[in-house]
């Protein structure tokens, strides 16, 4: 196995309306070193007719029932042949030269180890104009205050899943940010400022379910007392809910958060 070597991960349902614009982000950039895998729970729309017409360039596919996005990765996980993993939504548009810009990174820090290798993601809107330009690196214990990285479209050694395990698939939205808190402070991470992939605006992320299912991972790996966690996820729940209320009244507003630079 090249140690430069990368499986893509995505996870669909009934994705008709975006995923064949993930694949032709990404199919320029697959080779030998980087390989495809979607894993379909089961989707009744023309899902799967698109993964058909794209089957030369995917080097696992699966279709059934699952428990979820996690449950959806964790299969992937388990299929990945290559050293890192990336996981991309099936509605993101990966970055022109992403993967030889990582591959290169990895390459130039032979005599480094690193756990995950994040960069930064350009959040659009539906009229595919540039919102924002968010993510940061992964520091402890600043990510105990929730989550600082741009997950999709980062580099996960697979050695941290042989090390702390699979996501967990009761969490719906915020099982990555679990996972890597298991990991406490002794993850090595690193961080490339560049922006390397497109992420629709929106979605499940940005609700309050995502807040709460953050503070339950951080009780859950006893990362925090439970006052100050609660305290900081009120702050971040509070800036939720004035969000949406100027939302309500046509305004559109953002409060920058901790991972943004822009």
């Amino acid at each position: 196995m090249k140690t430069d070597s990368i499986s893509i991960i995505i996870a669909t349902f009934n994705a008709e309306s975006v995923l064949e614009r993930s694949l032709k982000s990404i199919e320029p950039q697959l080779s030998k070193s980087c390989e495809l895998i979607i894993i379909d729970g089961g989707s009744y729309d023309s899902t799967l007719s698109i993964i058909e017409s794209h089957k030369l360039n995917i080097s696992y596919f699966i279709s059934e029932p699952d428990k979820g996005i996690y449950d959806a990765w964790n299969k992937g996980i388990i299929k990945a042949k290559n050293e890192w993993i990336m996981f991309i939504g099936a509605d993101d548009q990966l970055g022109i030269d992403t993967i030889s810009l990582y591959q290169k990174f990895i390459n130039d820090n032979n005599d480094n180890y690193y756990d995950l290798i994040s960069s930064q993601r350009r959040q659009v809107a539906l009229d595919g104009s540039t919102l924002r330009i968010a993510g940061n690196q992964w520091k402890w214990p600043l990510c105990k205050k929730g989550m600082f990285i741009t997950h999709p479209g980062a580099l996960h050694n697979k050695s941290i899943f042989v090390k702390y395990g699979l996501y967990d698939i009761n969490y719906k939205i915020a099982g990555d940010y679990e996972l890597l808190l298991r990991a406490k402070n002794e993850l090595r991470t690193v961080f490339i400022p560049l922006v390397t992939i497109d992420v629709s605006e929106g979605g499940v992320s940005d609700s309050f379910a995502a807040i709460k299912e953050q503070y339950d991972a951080v009780i859950k790996n006893k990362i925090e007392i439970p006052l100050k966690v609660f305290l900081t996820i009120s702050v971040t729940t509070a800036k939720f809910f004035v969000k949406r209320c100027f939302k309500k009244v046509g305004i559109n507003i953002h409060i920058k958060g901790n991972n943004e630079i822009a």
